[in-house]
C-alpha cells in the first residue's frame, strides 16, 4: 500500500516526488523539500545534423546556477571548435559581451604531456561566440566526439556581470586527450535567458545537451 502521509510527533508530511525530508527554516516541524546542491534537469535537445543548439526558455529566476552537460557531442566537419553564447532579456542576439580566459592539459597515449595557457580562444569584451576548446582539431571518427559541462551562474541578476564556467574533455589527433577550461563573463547586468551551442563552422552530426538547476 503507498503512503500518503507521515505522522512524527503531532507533524504531518505529505509524500511529494523528487523531495526529501528534512526540517523547515523554524527548525520546528518537518517538510518535504529539496536537497541542497541537487540537480532538477529542466530540459535536453538532441542533435541530428543540426546547425544549433538552443535552449530558449527555462532559464530564469528559480535557480541561482544553471549546468549544461555535454554528451557525446560529435562534429559533422573536422578541424572545428565547440562555442557557445548568450541572450539577455530584450536583447537583440546572441552577441553578448564576454571577458575570459583559458587554459589546457593534454597528455597522449606515449605517456607525455603539457599544461599552458591558450591565446587566441579567449576574448576582451568580445562579442563573438565563446570557444570551449582549445584544439580546433576535433576530428569527425567515432572517437573524436566531446564531453563536458557549462556552468551559469545567476542568470536572471539585474545588478552584476553573469560569471561563467566551462570544462570539455576531447580526443585530439586521435591519440591524445585534451582537457579543456574556460571561465569568464558576459559583461551586462541585463538578465541572461537563452543560451546558444554551435560549431564555429559545420552543423552537429549528434549529441544531447542537458541543461540543470541546481537546488
Amino acid at each position: 500500500m503507498a503512503i500518503s502521509k507521515v505522522n512524527f510527533n503531532s507533524l504531518n508530511v505529505t509524500p511529494t516526488a523528487s523531495k526529501v525530508l528534512k526540517f523547515n527554516s523554524s527548525n520546528d516541524g518537518l517538510e518535504a523539500g529539496d536537497v541542497g546542491g541537487a540537480l532538477v534537469l529542466i530540459s535536453e535537445q538532441t542533435a541530428s545534423s543540426s546547425s544549433t543548439i538552443s535552449f530558449t526558455s527555462g532559464i530564469d529566476s528559480t535557480y541561482k546556477e544553471y549546468i549544461f552537460k555535454f554528451i557525446d557531442i560529435h562534429p559533422g566537419t573536422a578541424g572545428v571548435f565547440w562555442t557557445f553564447q548568450a541572450n539577455a532579456s530584450g536583447g537583440s542576439g546572441f552577441n553578448e559581451t564576454i571577458t575570459s580566459t583559458s587554459f589546457r592539459a593534454v597528455h597522449t597515449e606515449a605517456g607525455s604531456g603539457q599544461l599552458d595557457y591558450i591565446a587566441g580562444i579567449d576574448q576582451a569584451n568580445g562579442t563573438s561566440f565563446q570557444n570551449i576548446i582549445s584544439d580546433g582539431d576535433i576530428k569527425t571518427d567515432n572517437d573524436s566526439s566531446l564531453a563536458g559541462t557549462l556552468q551559469l551562474f545567476n542568470p536572471s541578476d539585474t545588478t552584476f556581470v553573469k560569471h561563467f564556467i566551462a570544462t570539455t574533455n576531447h580526443m585530439v589527433n586521435n591519440s591524445q586527450i585534451s582537457n579543456n577550461y574556460v571561465a569568464g563573463y558576459f559583461n551586462t547586468t541585463s538578465a541572461i535567458d537563452e543560451i546558444q551551442f554551435k560549431f564555429d563552422s559545420g552543423n552537429i552530426d549528434a549529441g544531447t545537451i542537458k541543461m540543470y538547476g541546481v537546488t
